[in-house]
């Protein structure tokens, strides 16, 4: 006669993983052994678990990775240079916590991205909030955001994401308005936010790609000098796990 009335209760108090939990041990005839303060405490782990899991599907979501990738999953046999010490480093997010940030070099299909979006995923997992953002692409949305107004609200968004990861840098030399909107994001940001630059162009020629020296040192000295870097090399990692394609009979 009580359960139905609570199980209603639970519901409109939005208390799902209770709910789930309260009609499970309902089922279950040995739950009647345990304590009143057993059986709660069961309730409020539930309640807590899938509040957690909703978040971070929430944070998943919201950060847009272009991978579904995990640090756990990362393949130190290829000859890439990968530091293990490092990455196990970064993954425990205290870099993410400090507000510093973290630059992916190497040539294209060595994982710069997967690399990426697998820290990002952890940060997700520790409670971070992360966003993913192909950089061409950023400057298309930011010169849109000039013209309908969108501009501060979109900035405001960025300054507050945890992580960032900034991918594809250096495709093609910055133009003023874009090398105005980059200092803008980065001084947002720094100190207290972190940000990750994925590109295929070492760092030390990062001023030819910002192209005018007074904010290439701004924006270097907000990206550089307080980050960790990772220099990839090797084979594409694209090719390494391509199917083979069948030679064709010799006639």
């Amino acid at each position: 006669m009580l359960h139905h009335p609570t199980l209603e209760k639970l519901q409109s108090l939005r208390l799902f993983g209770m709910y789930k939990a309260l009609i499970e041990q309902m089922r279950l005839p040995e739950v009647a052994a345990l304590s009143f303060e057993e059986r709660l405490g069961l309730l409020a782990d539930r309640e807590l678990t899938e509040r957690q899991d909703r978040r971070l599907k929430t944070r998943l979501r919201e950060a847009k990775l272009k991978h579904n990738a995990c640090v756990e999953d990362l393949d130190y046999r290829a000859p890439r240079g990968l530091d293990r010490a490092l990455l196990l480093q970064l993954a425990t997010c205290r870099w993410i916590h400090d507000g510093l940030n973290l630059l992916i070099n190497g040539p294209t299909g060595v994982g710069k991205t997967w690399i990426a979006c697998a820290l990002a995923q952890k940060a997700c997992r520790e409670g971070y909030s992360a966003l993913y953002l192909r950089l061409p692409r950023l400057f298309e949305a930011l010169g849109l955001a000039h013209g309908d107004g969108r501009f501060t609200k979109l900035m405001a968004g960025f300054a507050k994401t945890d992580l960032i990861i900034l991918d594809d840098w250096g495709l093609a030399k910055l133009t003023a308005e874009q090398r105005r909107d980059l200092v803008e994001l980065l001084d947002d940001r720094h100190g207290s936010r972190s940000t990750i630059v994925t590109s295929q162009v070492p760092v030390e020629h990062w001023h030819e790609v910002i192209a005018d020296p007074t904010l290439g040192d701004a924006i270097l000295g907000r990206l550089v000098h307080n980050a960790y870097r990772i220099n990839l090399k090797g084979e594409s990692m694209r090719k390494r796990h391509a199917p083979l394609t069948p030679t064709a009979p010799a006639e």
